[in-house]
């Protein structure tokens, strides 16, 4: 069964308005989790402050095992905020679900939707071009990115551009629109049989949420792992 969203339009552009919605509330909770976590900070850390800081000393973790020693302080917090961004993006529609009228949903992972991952991939991709030529210079980092080994690789080295957004962007979206597409599937199970398909739906569903939330910090750490080696790429020289 199709499902829709939410769409309105400002002018000429249309926007999903359930994406909106999902995608304000994803940066809330995020915002909520770190100040909260971050009020009355200690020397000696304990309960929520363990947590934050356990969370940083992760992502920082995947930073250092991509970029150099001297650069990963000057990128851990771009990987955090990606990290805490596409982490709750993807767990948020995996925990529940809201349909209205059979087809209007009200509550999805944004990182169901392939707009917003590309979008996610297009700005990874973006942002590495930034931080090379901030380091290196227009021309230094053009040579150092297009032309070495040899400038023979040069079609490779702009195809790759291309394939970096698509893969990076789909890899996302498939895994989460998936976990979500099953879960519902688990709902009209119920819908259609009622009351006597409870006692296989619900460990089902109870397994799948489980196995999709496992799913969803996996996609996280590895959005964030590509996204660091892809920077790498782009601020060290070949």
């Amino acid at each position: 069964m199709d499902e829709r969203s939410l769409l309105f339009h400002i002018g000429p552009v249309w926007f999903d308005g359930t994406i909106v919605i999902m995608t304000l509330l994803t940066c809330a909770i995020i915002f909520a989790v770190v100040v909260i976590c971050t009020r009355n900070l200690q020397m000696k850390p304990k309960g929520k402050q363990n947590f934050i800081e356990w969370v940083i000393d992760f992502v920082r973790g995947v930073a250092s095992s991509q970029l150099p020693k001297k650069e990963v302080g000057n990128y851990d917090f771009y990987a955090f905020v990606l990290f805490l961004f596409i982490f709750v993006s993807n767990e948020i529609g995996l925990i529940t679900k809201i349909v209205i009228h059979d087809d209007l949903t009200l509550w999805k992972s944004p990182t169901a939707d392939p707009v917003v991952t590309l979008g996610l991939a297009f700005m990874v991709i973006l942002l590495t071009h930034f931080f090379g030529v901030k380091k290196m210079g227009t021309k230094e980092y053009l040579v150092n990115s297009y032309l070495r080994p040899v400038g023979i690789v040069l079609p490779i080295k702009l195809l790759e551009e291309f394939t970096n957004v698509i893969t990076l962007g789909l890899r996302l979206y498939g895994n989460i629109f998936a976990g979500e597409i099953l879960l519902g599937l688990i709902v009209s199970i119920v819908n259609n049989l009622g009351w006597l398909a409870l006692p296989l739906a619900i460990p089902l569903e109870m397994i799948w949420i489980g196995f999709s939330l496992f799913i969803g910090a996996i996609q996280a750490y590895v959005f964030v792992t590509l996204a660091m080696v892809f920077l790498d790429n782009k601020i060290e020289k070949e």
